[in-house]
């Protein structure tokens, strides 16, 4: 069975694009980041973004590791530690066991595909991938309603040792428990080992 380990993140600040770092932090507690074959993933901390490409931590901040249960105990040494995180740091606190809950509507922060240049192949590509997946449900690209990019789709990046890879917040609707449960545990398209493709219930969907 597949749950998410989550642990309180206590700091001032981090990069808004964080995610190979804390991937790199992780990795240096908990080697088994690296293997492929252990399925430890996990989501960027969680925070408010503000200006200059930076986040910022509150009460809520969280971060969240899914793995198998018979693998919480890989990931038990991160709790209590101090982590340095870009120009940032966080510290993590003593972490809660949850198990994964069916909504019929799912989101991740960013999906990455390859040759997803526009939002259209972006979206044909997932359709395609959710197929393989086999898992039944309406992929659509969240938009922002504010701001000087109001109703265009939440575009994002990840930075990867220097490299720079786009992708796109998606949201998968009208899932059924079965298949939200599959999405959930298998994540979508690339780099899910620095926190792309990772789903979680969309607000109000469960």
């Amino acid at each position: 069975m597949t749950v998410d380990l989550v642990f309180s993140a206590t700091g001032a600040y981090l990069p808004t694009d964080h995610a190979y770092h804390l991937y790199a932090a992780l990795s240096h507690v908990v080697p088994q980041f690296h293997d492929a074959s252990a399925r430890l993933r996990f989501a960027p901390i969680t925070g408010v973004a503000v200006p200059e490409g930076r986040l910022e931590l509150g009460a809520h901040s969280q971060l969240t590791v899914r793995l198998s249960d018979d693998a919480v105990k890989l990931a038990l040494p991160l709790a209590g530690k101090r982590l340095q995180i870009g120009d940032g740091w966080v510290r993590l606190g003593v972490p809660a066991v949850r198990t994964l809950m069916p909504a019929p509507a799912l989101v991740a922060r960013i999906v990455t595909f390859k040759n997803a240049d526009t939002p259209e192949q972006f979206l044909t590509i997932a359709r395609a991938k959710l197929a393989d997946l086999g898992v039944s449900g309406e992929p659509q690209l969240p938009i922002h309603t504010e701001g000087p990019r109001a109703g265009e789709p939440k575009r994002r990046v990840v930075r990867v040792k220097g490299a720079t890879i786009t992708g796109y917040a998606l949201l998968v609707s009208e899932l059924s428990a079965a298949d939200s449960l599959k999405l959930q545990e298998e994540g979508l398209g690339g780099r899910t080992s620095v926190g792309c493709g990772f789903f979680t219930p969309a607000k109000g969907a469960q």
